[in-house]
């Protein structure tokens, strides 16, 4: 696990994009791709750039149950604003939040990854050390499934919808199987309230109370950190 510190978000979004840019001359065909705050910067390097995705497939991390393109909380649409629409993939996969059968839903997702190994794995983390939905608790050796998430994530990501009660209770994530499965990973982390997770990340035991712990075990890891979500490092 390599950790490379930087001055705040923009930095570490260029930091990624380089690390993106020796993987694709190595050769580097499926990106894994995730949303939230985190990769932001990351994705404006991408659209600023002269690089074209043409010939390359995606997978995204997760989408909440019961969201679709149409909602602006879902995360296809963040995706198309933030990436897809300005450097379109040769296909871009995520899984169906409105799927009526959830379980045929995660048996579609699984054998897509199976297809499409990730060479290049974006990552943020929770609070609370997790990666994906994988909330604490989650199996090391879990794939694609439904997810409850934690009251502190929901909590967590009420700040993006009017009322708390709006926010999804599940979502179908990638589990923590499948994302170690990726051949690198690049997981951003800023603010101190990440500080606690990145720690028990980097130096805590490994331990299913702390799934981002189980990284430590894959054996190409980039952690890119800001000055206060390092600082107890």
């Amino acid at each position: 696990m390599k950790v490379i510190r930087v001055k705040d978000q923009i930095e570490g979004g260029l930091a990624a994009f380089e690390l993106l840019k020796e993987e694709l001359k190595a050769g580097a065909k499926v990106l894994g791709l995730a949303t939230g705050s985190t990769p932001i910067e990351f994705y404006k390097q991408v659209v600023a750039s002269d690089l074209d995705f043409s010939d390359l497939v995606s997978v995204n991390l997760d989408e909440y149950v019961g969201l679709g393109s149409e909602s602006d909380q879902s995360y296809i649409y963040f995706m198309n604003e933030h990436l897809f629409d300005k450097k379109p993939f040769k296909v871009s996969y995520l899984p169906n939040g409105l799927a009526e059968d959830l379980d045929a839903e995660v048996e579609r997702y699984n054998a897509l990854l199976a297809e499409h190994p990730v060479d290049f794995q974006i990552l943020g983390i929770g609070r609370n050390g997790h990666i994906g939905f994988n909330e604490p608790g989650s199996p090391f050796d879990g794939l694609t499934r439904v997810v409850d998430l934690t009251p502190s994530t929901i909590e967590a990501n009420s700040r993006f919808f009017e009322k708390e009660e709006d926010v999804p209770t599940q979502a179908i994530s990638m589990g923590i199987a499948s994302i170690m499965a990726s051949k690198t990973l690049v997981l951003m982390a800023y603010g101190e309230e990440k500080a606690d997770a990145v720690y028990g990340m980097v130096n805590g035991p490994v331990t299913e109370d702390v799934p981002a712990s189980v990284l430590q075990d894959h054996p190409n890891v980039y952690v890119i950190v800001d000055e206060a979500a390092g600082q107890k490092l």
